[in-house]
């Protein structure tokens, strides 16, 4: 009997010792939907206590690795009932990331395509992270009613300086080069060589010899490419990149980036300027909060912290934001969202605090996510590369 067509959106390939998720939903983008969520965790899980497997690799079909969640899917979950249907979604999102994060069997993900959101929160924490000439890579959660998560205020906060900053609070892209000169990538690989790297791989994971993480670097690192950034390149603004995300309150952010703009005749300057200034205040400002906070936050906290922020926005705690950026970018697509607050200086400090209080007094319907304690065997992997 043949499967339903939504049963093939992820496939999961065994071969002996490696298993493979490949993301097989090209036409929406490769955009996450909970079914899809929910069956990663399922067969991850079961792979992760297998003896047998050696490696997992993640991939995906299509020209676009994973533009993130399916907000149009997580909007409709809402528009049938409660608001906490939605916050089920994230539930299951930020559980998968956390799994990933800390995942105890090495992982390559192949990065050939646009990565975005929550794309990124299912492979920035792989032992290998695969760019190529395709790859862009963004988090442009505030342009449409949301501030970064999955994880970004743990990952961007990680960034040097105050780059991670610049990234989440204007949704700046980067391409692969770029990525792997701030680490997001550890290995640059032209994607006409993918196919012959994973066939090593595959090969190194079906002998009888024992596989380690370091002889699969040496696999990769045989097809991997040798490149420079650019001089017009994000790596090379980092200087005056600090001199303006170092500001204590979005506010300051904006006016040093618009002092800069006044000296400098630099794309990059007035394009962040517009993005923050067509951004919804309200997801700026706690993106703000959580990532200054992040930096001495683990990847369970700062998921656990983010999990509450995105519940509140669902909630209308402060404001309809959520569902205004989703239906003036997602669903009417007339891309004039109207945020309210609609200026970064109305809104408050209680504002962005209340969006982050992990309890909803007249809500029983919501549960803060309490993810149980894994060792970070991602961090114990990557150092012995």
């Amino acid at each position: 009997m043949a499967l339903p067509v939504d049963a093939h959106e992820v496939i999961f390939e065994e071969t002996t010792g490696v298993r493979k998720v490949i993301l097989n939903r090209p036409k929406k983008l490769n955009t996450l939907n909970y079914e899809m969520l929910r069956k990663m965790c399922e067969k991850l899980k079961a792979y992760e206590i297998d003896p047998t497997v050696k490696l997992i690799i993640l991939k995906a079909n299509g020209k676009v690795f994973c533009a993130g969640g399916d907000l149009t899917s997580a909007y409709t979950f809402v528009a049938l009932g409660h608001w906490s249907f939605g916050a089920s979604y994230y539930r299951k999102e930020f559980c998968l990331d956390y799994l990933l994060a800390t995942y105890k069997k090495p992982s390559v993900v192949i990065l050939d395509g646009h990565v975005l959101g929550g794309g990124v929160g299912i492979s920035i924490h792989s032992t290998f992270r695969i760019v190529t000439e395709n790859t862009v890579f963004a988090m442009p959660e505030v342009l449409i009613g949301l501030f970064p998560d999955v994880g970004a205020s743990y990952f961007l906060s990680r960034l040097p300086g105050f780059f991670g900053e610049y990234i989440g609070l204007t949704g700046a892209r980067l391409n692969g080069v770029e990525m792997l000169a701030f680490g997001l990538g550890t290995h640059f690989i032209p994607s006409a060589k993918l196919k012959s790297m994973e066939s090593s791989l595959e090969k190194m994971a079906a002998s009888s010899d024992p596989s380690s993480v370091a002889t699969m670097s040496m696999i990769i690192n045989k097809f991997a490419q040798e490149v420079h950034v650019k001089a017009d390149s994000a790596y090379s603004r980092l200087d005056m990149v600090n001199q303006c995300f170092y500001g204590e309150s979005c506010e300051e952010i904006l006016s040093s980036l618009e002092r800069l703009a006044l000296h400098v005749k630099e794309k990059w300057v007035h394009e962040a300027i517009t993005s923050m200034k067509s951004a919804n205040p309200l997801g700026l400002k706690i993106f703000l909060k959580t990532i200054r906070e992040g930096r001495s936050k683990n990847i369970k906290q700062c998921l656990e912290t983010e999990y509450t922020g995105i519940s509140h926005l669902l909630a209308r705690t402060i404001g309809n934001n959520f569902y205004e950026g989703a239906r003036a970018m997602l669903i009417d697509k007339d891309k004039k969202p109207k945020w309210v607050p609609s200026k970064l200086e109305d809104v408050t400090d209680e504002m962005v605090a209340k969006c982050l209080q992990s309890s909803f007094s007249d809500d029983d319907d919501w549960l803060p996510l309490q993810l149980l304690s894994r060792s970070n065997r991602a961090d114990v992997l990557a150092s012995k590369l």
